[in-house]
């Protein structure tokens, strides 16, 4: 899909700055680089958007590529001054429920549900639509990239895994303007919760959103740990870090990162 002649105007009245590029290698880079190289030129909100990214990247270093015009790549400046360190593993979180309400908005009146994977894809009837990877600007902990690749225009075809789905596999349009400025207002609104609440997840409400729209909570799960064993259980809760809590029927571990696969 080109480029809209008229750009994104819903977006662009959400975020100080709609950055809209024909083709990059990854948007989440560039914005990193920018947001290093002129801080000023890059308010919070800012956002980078394409249809062509050739090397992008997702979560555990896993390369993300999509053939041109069949997904949204898209990098949102976030500045958090005043967020305690602790509480800035909240961000991808959080954004995820951001993405999978603008998700959901798309879905209305289809019989299709969107729903959150622990931590942060989101999935449309149980299939992977869109991921999410965070990264702090060099030399600057206050300011966070958040990048996510959204499949909207991809066939079955096109699908890079069996578990992926898209818009278009799903038999619908995305209204990719809406899509976006849905998702910086939900952002928006949790990140400054999380301020205002000084990083208190539960206070802010931010925990509660991605409790309630987790569909990790209450499954059979299979999670692959960064040290290569495997833990499996039901996910029973998020705690206050942010972490997957698996009941394993004989005790309850809280993990903070490895990669989650839905059982049942």
């Amino acid at each position: 899909m080109p480029i809209p002649e008229e750009g994104y105007p819903l977006a662009a009245a959400v975020s100080p700055r709609v950055q809209v590029v024909e083709t990059t290698d990854s948007t989440n880079a560039d914005v990193l680089a920018a947001a290093e190289e002129d801080p000023a030129g890059w308010p919070h909100l800012s956002m980078l958007v394409t249809h062509d990214q050739r090397a992008g990247r997702g979560r555990l270093d896993r390369a993300w590529t999509a053939a041109p015009g069949t997904a949204l790549a898209l990098s949102v400046l976030v500045r958090v001054p005043g967020l305690p360190a602790h509480a800035r593993g909240w961000i991808p979180l959080a954004a995820g429920a951001a993405m999978t309400r603008a998700v959901a908005a798309q879905l209305a009146g289809t019989g299709n549900t969107a729903a959150l994977k622990w931590p942060n894809d989101v999935l449309v009837d149980g299939g992977k639509i869109c991921g999410i990877l965070a990264e702090v600007v060099p030399g600057d902990t206050d300011a966070i990239v958040v990048g996510a690749g959204v499949n909207t225009r991809m066939t079955r075809a096109d699908l890079p895994v069996a578990t992926a789905v898209s818009f278009a596999s799903l038999g619908l349009e995305c209204d990719d303007d809406r899509l976006l400025a849905d998702y910086l207002r939900a952002l928006d609104e949790h990140v400054q919760a999380l301020l205002s609440s000084h990083g208190d997840a539960a206070a802010s409400g931010v925990l509660g959103e991605v409790e309630a729209l987790c569909a990790t909570l209450g499954s059979d799960v299979r999670v692959s740990l960064p040290d290569g064993t495997t833990l499996a259980g039901r996910g029973q809760r998020i705690d206050g870090d942010g972490r997957l809590v698996v009941a394993t029927g004989l005790e309850e571990i809280p993990v903070s990162a490895g990669d989650v696969v839905h059982v049942r």
